[in-house]
């Protein structure tokens, strides 16, 4: 039985975030057969646009998503610090009790942090100024914030909003979703382009 993937897209999200990982999941890691099943979440099960102006049905509401999952990917966009939003700690919840992988890019990465779930681990965000002021004294972890483009600590994953790549090889691997030769050979070819990720393989 496949495993399940639930990608969080609120209203406004940023659907450069989620395509390519989304994709990786869905193919047959060295032809084994696929072994997610990558389905979508927001608040309710409404329709929500992304900043591109793609319209999503979601597969759940929050009050009918699944129990259990292996991975719970927050999708950046403009909806994290609106009203309702908060209700996504439900989900993400969950995810700490089952120690699922908890992947959260762009400006999901301060909806974590208000909530104080970067207090225990490294991590990265857009920018620390930002995350310190939406998120408050609810955020202690200044000390492990790291300019980087992602971030892997343990399940969590933690990008900004320029890293959509980094963060789809950082979740890949902490669902150890293919071999790390496959993992690697995507990123690289996604990363370096078509004819440069060629000429590092003659």
């Amino acid at each position: 039985m496949n495993e399940t993937v639930l990608f969080v897209l609120l209203d406004e999200y940023a659907d450069w975030e989620a395509g390519s990982l989304a994709a990786a999941l869905n193919e047959e890691p060295e032809g084994d057969g696929q072994r997610f099943d990558v389905k979508t979440v927001s608040l309710t099960k409404d329709p929500v646009k992304s900043i591109g102006g793609f319209t999503v049905l979601p597969d759940y509401g929050i009050d009918d998503a699944p129990s259990e999952f292996a991975g719970l990917i927050l999708i950046g966009g403009n909806s994290w610090r609106k009203a309702g939003s908060e209700r996504v700690m439900e989900l993400a919840d969950r995810a700490l009790r089952q120690q699922a992988v908890l992947g959260a890019i762009c400006d999901a990465t301060v909806f974590l942090g208000k909530n104080g779930l970067l207090n225990d681990a490294p991590h990265t965000s857009n920018q620390l100024d930002d995350l310190q002021e939406t998120a408050g004294d609810r955020y202690t972890n200044q000390a492990h914030y790291l300019k980087q483009q992602a971030v892997r600590s343990g399940q969590l994953v933690t990008a900004n909003g320029t890293a959509f790549l980094e963060f789809g090889k950082e979740v890949l691997e902490a669902l150890n979703a293919a071999p790390q030769s496959e993992i690697d050979e995507w990123y690289g070819f996604f990363k370096k382009g078509y004819y440069e990720y060629l000429k590092s393989k003659q």
